[in-house]
């Protein structure tokens, strides 16, 4: 029997995960291969100039808002400038074209099998969209004159380090999954995104000129964190009996036995944010091929960047908003239609009481789906475009926090916490959560 300690919880659950050889490895590992993550970052590509892209990410808010999400390797132009995104984009694809193209929807259905198959398939995509991502990205910087285009075997050298950048944190983030603690991609994220916040409360600190707009941009910030923790965690749930026989002293006797299915209220995810955001951001990383300074290029560059100043910020963050609940619609849809509940209750001879099966329950299911998905989709929209309200309503200009962002790091941090309890629990210790 595990003996009572008088050390607050928390920190007693660290003590007894630390205990336990396993688990400490594991987080070790983890914490391992996040500092190497980081060294990555600091490896540059040739050909820099470093004061003129220091320039350019100043003036462009564009390139800042990108450079969030690679923890400042774009802004010193390593080999992990884009992170793993394009493995992330390559992964979406493959999610939406599963339930379109037949053999990809027989792979999913081989067991692990296919799901090594389909993750091969999502690898080998990641290497062309990775290259035209970083094609695109030289473009920009060389047009600007913060790296040199003088030579095309410079730039393809640039090109080919830019995908083995990307290709190892995906290798890093397996290593993860595989011998860590929590989803190894989106530990990396979680790591390039966190990476930034020092700079982040460092540029806090200049705006202690304003201090009421501050301490409401805080409270906001605040807030959206206790929003993003209800919803992620938030599901409903739907009644489900299933009626079996079992053999006793030579009779059959029919048992009945209650569970629930639960029903996400955001069961997208960050997936329709990234979507919205790819969206709204191309056109813009587009006309910035052609920007010369003026004409329809600069237009439309100003128009599609996450800037504040109105009205050309306020297109940019209504159609945010709007994008983002569609997705979140369009996205739910599609992953409740792969997997099929209906369905898979009818095989196994469950049923929602009051509900007939078959079509009756399909409409039920789908009801329900979609009044959750509303609310889902509305917690989602007001995420996105949270960085813009906060900046409108304190006149704090000095912060740059992405919504995006935020909700994956408290996403990341919530699942590896329930990772962690799950190992503690197994073996009989007092966890994280109650």
């Amino acid at each position: 029997m595990q003996q009572k300690s008088s050390r607050p919880r928390l920190l007693q659950a660290m003590l007894d995960a630390f205990s336990l050889p396993d688990l400490r490895k594991r987080i070790l590992i983890t914490i391992g291969i996040l500092v190497a993550f980081r060294f990555i970052c600091h490896v540059p590509l040739p050909g820099l100039n470093p004061d003129q892209l220091s320039n350019l990410f100043q003036q462009n808010a564009l390139l800042g808002m990108l450079d969030l999400f690679s923890g400042g390797a774009m802004k010193q132009f390593s080999v992990a400038s884009m992170g793993v995104y394009p493995y992330i984009t390559a992964s979406i694809i493959i999610v939406l074209l599963v339930p379109v193209i037949p053999k990809l929807q027989a792979l999913s259905q081989e067991g692990e099998s296919g799901k090594n198959k389909i993750n091969l398939i999502t690898h080998w995509l990641t290497v062309p969209l990775a290259g035209l991502s970083g094609y695109g990205q030289l473009v920009i910087l060389q047009r600007s004159g913060a790296v040199d285009a003088s030579s095309p075997m410079l730039t393809v050298t640039i090109v080919i380090s830019l995908i083995a950048g990307t290709m190892f944190l995906v290798w890093l983030g397996e290593l993860i999954t595989e011998y860590g603690i929590g989803n190894g991609i989106s530990i990396i994220i979680f790591g390039g995104i966190v990476a930034g916040y020092p700079t982040n409360i460092r540029q806090g600190f200049l705006a202690t000129s304003n201090p009421t707009g501050l301490a409401v941009y805080i409270a906001i910030v605040l807030v959206t964190i206790v929003l993003i923790v209800i919803f992620t965690e938030a599901h409903r749930r739907v009644p489900v009996q299933y009626a079996r026989s079992v053999f006793r002293g030579g009779k059959m006797y029919r048992q009945s036995g209650t569970t629930h299915i639960p029903l996400r209220v955001n069961a997208s995810g960050m997936i329709p944010l990234i979507f919205s955001m790819s969206i709204m951001l191309f056109p813009g990383i587009v006309a910035s091929y052609f920007d010369t300074g003026g004409g329809a290029a600069h237009s439309i560059v100003q128009w599609f960047s996450p800037s504040t100043d109105l009205p050309i910020g306020a297109f940019y963050w209504v159609m945010y908003f709007f994008l983002s609940m569609a997705f979140t619609f369009f996205y739910t849809i599609i992953t409740y239609q792969q997997q099929d509940l209906p369905g898979t209750l009818q095989r196994q001879g469950g049923f929602i009481p009051g509900i007939r099966p078959g079509k009756n329950t399909e409409t039920y299911i789908h009801g329900v789906i979609n009044r959750i998905t509303w609310a889902g989709a509305l917690f989602l929209a007001f995420v996105a475009v949270m960085p813009f309200l906060a900046r409108t309503v304190t006149n704090v200009q000095q912060i740059q926090l992405s919504s995006l962002g935020l909700l994956i790091v408290v996403g990341v941090v919530l699942d590896t916490m329930k990772q962690l309890e799950a190992q503690l629990v197994m073996r009989r210790y007092e966890g994280f959560i109650k």
